[in-house]
């Protein structure tokens, strides 16, 4: 959408539902298995003379690969995503920066990708470490022959307390 076009005195509406096609390069683009149903739906809205405020609803059924077993694994995304466009946004010339509360605020384009605004709410919604129902990775104990192997439990930091009482109640008896 070209910003410089659109009406400045009401939102314009839009309504992205990818075909199959498309949505199989989305999922190729962002390296999962495929994505079954994909929405991207809302309005861009002036904000004064030159700024745009952007609301939508993603909506997306993705497939992943479980991050163990690399069964597919099936994931239902509903997101709500808001976005401003600001023609002033201040110039920041420091080394070093702090980032801004409202991530929310980018520059004010020419012109405005619907599709690719999509594509990253989608990639910044997928779950990281999908994992297939019933997936666990095993535990794995490794030692010297004849030592006893150091559990997770035996790292945590009330452990030894529990062996220390332990002695204590064998000495008793």
């Amino acid at each position: 959408m070209r910003l410089a076009d659109l009406p400045n005195r009401k939102p314009t509406t839009f309504d992205l539902i990818p075909t199959a096609d498309e949505r199989k390069a989305v999922a190729g683009e962002l390296g999962i298995v495929g994505i079954k149903k994909l929405r991207f739906a809302g309005e861009l809205a002036p904000i004064g003379r030159k700024d745009w405020a952007l609301t939508a609803q993603l909506g997306a059924t993705v497939v992943q690969e479980c991050v163990v077993t690399l069964d597919p694994v099936t994931t239902r995304i509903d997101e709500g995503l808001q976005r401003s466009y600001l023609a002033q946004i201040p110039e920041i010339e420091a080394a070093e920066i702090e980032m801004p509360v409202d991530d929310t605020v980018e520059a004010l384009p020419e012109t405005l990708d619907i599709a690719q605004v999509m594509i990253e709410a989608l990639a910044l919604a997928l779950p990281l470490y999908p994992r297939a129902p019933g997936a666990d990775l095993p535990t794995s104990v490794f030692t010297e022959p004849g030592v006893a192997p150091m559990t997770e439990d035996d790292a945590k930091p009330f452990a030894g307390l529990g062996a220390l009482r332990a002695s204590l109640e064998k000495k008793d008896k």
